[in-house]
């Protein structure tokens, strides 16, 4: 004797009630053979159709064992039992259960796009299925579009996708007139004509009528097994699935494509929520790059200003340091020292200085003025332009009473005369000069400080101040000489001929080097703080998608009543959680870029993008919605199918 398709052996079913238990089925045995259209019929609440469930492996049994073809169904994985679901059996509901963004030709491929069979092949299936059942005219309407009996007929021909050699139909005539309930039963019938297993759930005797054995359930329990009928000759259809030529990677391919499309028309279908979900990445990504690029641009700014300083310069001062009370009393640092430094093969060039402020006096005009007396290389040493004029002759210590002034100087203490200052005496306390030259405003010179101007050091110290030694040194540093090498040999040669240190050095490398590191640090602290505002958009994400899960019970719980994988489901959530933050990702990056547009268009300032920045923020985005997008896809892999049917 052949062995049952189907076999239940004392298959029991309990569900929690509170702080009890509730038994739907109890110990039912049952077995059906291949071919057979079998009808179970019972009241509301009878148990028909949590047995359908354990029928169709969309629930299991509390104890007892389900076989399939001799397989217990207790030692199969939920990935197994998706299988069988997927290639062995078919489901019609009493709610048809479509998916509403999908055609009727989309609702229908469905099971073969999890089964892995090509584009070609399922579309070709879908149009010959839909076409056999009367709706090759409505293949492309959504299930909106399609009236009640129109969508059974699309539930059946999902069923048939993949073969449905097993066929469980969910009070198939429940929702629908008595003409379309005809038509439906019809379809069955032929169905099982071909040899399929066929088995009908139902309250209603009329329909149980069509079947060859009728199966009534109380309370639980079979109450009563009748044949009416000898089950049909007709051999089953094979018990595999048609063959696919898709090949394992296209069938992954086929798979991820089918969750990105679904991942887009959920997205598509909730437009704002979808738009309020990027807002959070859209800010934090936007805030990223703008903060780098402010924070690059900030740093290149000042590092400019400083090379303009010279930033191969090393800058000596008398005394042991900065603060040293008795620096004032040190006057050892002579125009010699800068003569003796100058002739050193490490040394490009080198400046003595010294300063005072006095009253500038111009015609009418009287300003309070900076004078720096400086040697003639003085420009070369920090780097400073010329604007006009000239700088000083080489031979500066003959007291030539020239001047060179500060662009922004010229305009407070010429007045009328800016446009052509070259030429114009003007009075330095008591010392009347010529100006040969303007020069580029100094770095750290702020509107409204006191007017700069550059004389010879020697006028200085012999028609200002009445002194022999000087300030300070500046020198600048041949290039590929070390600094720490120069600063070693510096020290030697001035220590030698004070007889003592009673100096200090000051390197400007250094000031670039604290510079640099604390616009680095200052940038990473704001960007800390903006990733934040990515984090808390990622949390939005996962909040969001958590409640697009809850409103999508139903379709997942129809995927994987189709053959839906949890890796599937799984998939198809998480790309829409990635997809979100992507997009978010693209637009805050591009948000960002429209600011640097207009900053440098209307605020003249110009912004440095970072390509690795842009690249985080991309991976950070994309790393945002795995991480946050887990969770929620998680859940919906993990929902158990019976539940989320039953969900509206």
């Amino acid at each position: 004797m052949a062995e049952p398709l189907l076999q239940l052996r004392a298959v029991r079913r309990e569900f929690p009630a509170g702080n009890e238990t509730v038994a739907v089925l109890k110990g039912i045995d049952l077995s059906i053979d291949a071919g057979q259209m079998v009808a179970i019929v019972g009241a509301s609440g009878s148990g028909k159709s949590t047995l359908m469930n354990i029928l169709g492996c969309l629930d299991r049994p509390t104890g007892g064992d389900y076989l399939i073809a001799g397989r217990s169904t207790a030692l199969m994985s939920a990935d197994q039992l998706a299988q069988l679901r997927r290639e062995h059996l078919g489901f019609i509901f009493q709610r048809y259960h479509l998916l509403g963004d999908l055609t009727a030709l989309g609702n229908v491929e469905v099971p073969a796009v999890y089964a892995g069979r090509t584009r070609a092949e399922r579309h070709a299936q879908a149009r010959q299925l839909l076409s056999r059942l009367g709706l090759e005219e409505r293949m492309f309407h959504k299930p909106s579009q399609l009236s009640g009996g129109q969508q059974q007929r699309v539930s059946i021909a999902r069923s048939l996708m993949n073969g449905g050699h097993v066929i469980l139909a969910d009070e198939p005539t429940g929702a629908l007139d008595s003409r379309s309930g005809a038509e439906v039963m019809k379809i069955l019938s032929e169905l099982h004509s071909e040899g399929r297993t066929v088995i009908l759930v139902t309250h209603d005797m009329a329909i149980a009528e069509h079947a060859d054995r009728i199966i009534v359930i109380q309370d639980g329990q079979i109450v009563a097994d009748r044949q009416q009928r000898p089950a049909r000759s007709t051999a089953p259809p094979g018990t595999q699935p048609p063959a696919s030529s898709a090949n394992r990677w296209q069938a992954l391919k086929d798979r991820f494509a089918e969750s990105f499309r679904m991942a887009l028309l959920a997205m598509g279908a909730h437009k704002m929520r979808t738009f309020l979900t990027m807002l959070g990445i859209i800010i934090g990504t936007a805030s990223v790059v703008l903060v780098v690029a402010l924070g690059n641009a900030s740093q290149q700014r000042i590092l400019k200003s400083i090379s303009s300083l010279g930033t191969d310069t090393i800058e000596v001062f008398p005394g042991a340091g900065w603060g040293d009370l008795r620096a004032g009393r040190v006057q050892t640092l002579l125009p010699a020292d800068a003569d003796a430094l100058s002739r050193q093969s490490y040394v490009d060039s080198v400046t003595p200085a010294l300063n005072t402020q006095v009253t500038a006096r111009y015609g009418n005009l009287s300003v309070n003025a900076q004078v720096n007396g400086v040697g003639h290389s003085y420009f070369r040493v920090k780097g400073m332009t010329i604007l006009a004029g000239r700088a000083f002759a080489a031979n500066a210590r003959n007291l030539e009473q020239v001047a060179v002034i500060d662009e922004t100087s010229v305009a407070g203490l010429l007045g009328h005369d800016a446009s052509d200052p070259i030429g114009k005496v003007i009075l330095l306390g008591k010392v009347p000069c010529r100006i040969v030259g303007v020069a580029r405003q100094a770095f750290g010179r702020s509107p409204g400080s006191n007017l700069t101007v550059w004389l010879p050091y020697a006028t200085v110290m012999a028609r200002m101040l009445g002194q022999g030694h000087l300030s300070n040194i500046t020198v600048r540093i041949a290039a590929d000489t070390p600094v720490t090498a120069a600063e070693q040999a510096v020290t030697r040669l001035l220590t030698q001929r004070h007889g003592r240190k009673d100096f200090f050095l000051q390197n400007a490398a250094q000031m670039r080097e604290t510079i640099e590191s604390t616009t680095k640090a200052t940038t990473l602290l704001i960007s800390s703080i903006a990733a934040i505002a990515l984090i808390v958009g990622g949390i939005g994400v996962m909040n969001i998608m958590l409640v697009s899960v809850t409103e999508r019970t139903r379709e997942i719980g129809v995927r994987v009543a189709v053959g839906g994988r949890r890796s599937d489901i799984l998939q198809q959530f998480l790309i829409e959680a990635v997809l979100v933050c992507l997009l978010g990702g693209i637009i805050g990056v591009a948000l960002a870029l429209a600011a640097g547009v207009v900053g440098r268009l209307w605020g003249g300032f110009e912004m440095i993008f970072s390509a690795g920045s842009i690249v985080a923020a991309f991976a950070c985005s994309t790393l945002i919605g795995i991480v946050f997008g887990f969770l929620p896809a998680r859940n919906a892999a993990n929902l158990n199918p019976v539940e989320a049917l039953a969900r509206e």
